[in-house]
């Protein structure tokens, strides 16, 4: 199911999203809840969605999966956090689902060390880096109440056909 894409400047949007527990990982509605999201990313050209933009405020984001070589599905991210692995930062063009056609230049770093629960309620933790890294700390920021209008500069719109 396609589900609606809130946008700025709706109040959920500045909220941080509540952590989940292992038992309500696998509770129905938040399973459908994931796949519900992975296909509204899809549908709406996204690379990556937080269910804060779906209208949930809980701590749960997906990353398509054509991001790195090693990705062989789509990542689902819950309770993430992360840490640099590097000092390098990097600017580089944002838009957001939530912030329609409007772009900016965002600071962020070129490598991290992520940790989160997947999809099974289990502890991964993994490297990213480059563009991945940039939409995994894209999501957790809508996560915390963050979006990258805040961070940007240079905002910019451009209105597609």
């Amino acid at each position: 199911m396609i589900l609606p894409i809130k946008k700025n400047p709706d109040p959920i949007l500045s909220q941080v999203g509540l952590k989940l527990s292992k038992n309500e990982i696998f509770h129905p509605d938040r399973q459908q809840l994931i796949q519900n999201m992975i296909a509204t990313m899809y549908a709406k050209d996204g690379v990556g969605l937080a269910a804060s933009q779906v209208g949930q405020c809980l701590q749960i984001c997906v990353i398509a999966k054509n991001f790195t070589n090693e990705q062989k599905q789509d990542l689902v991210l819950i309770n993430p956090s992360f840490v640099k692995a590097s000092v390098f930062k990097e600017w580089d063009e944002e838009g957001c689902l939530s912030v329609p056609n409007t772009y900016g230049q965002v600071k962020r770093y070129k490598k991290i060390k992520v940790k989160a629960l997947d999809i099974n309620g289990q502890n991964i933790q993994f490297t990213a880096q480059n563009f991945f890294a940039r939409v995994i700390q894209h999501e957790i920021d809508h996560l915390n109440g963050i979006l990258f209008i805040t961070k940007a500069k240079n905002l910019h719109e451009i209105y597609k056909e």
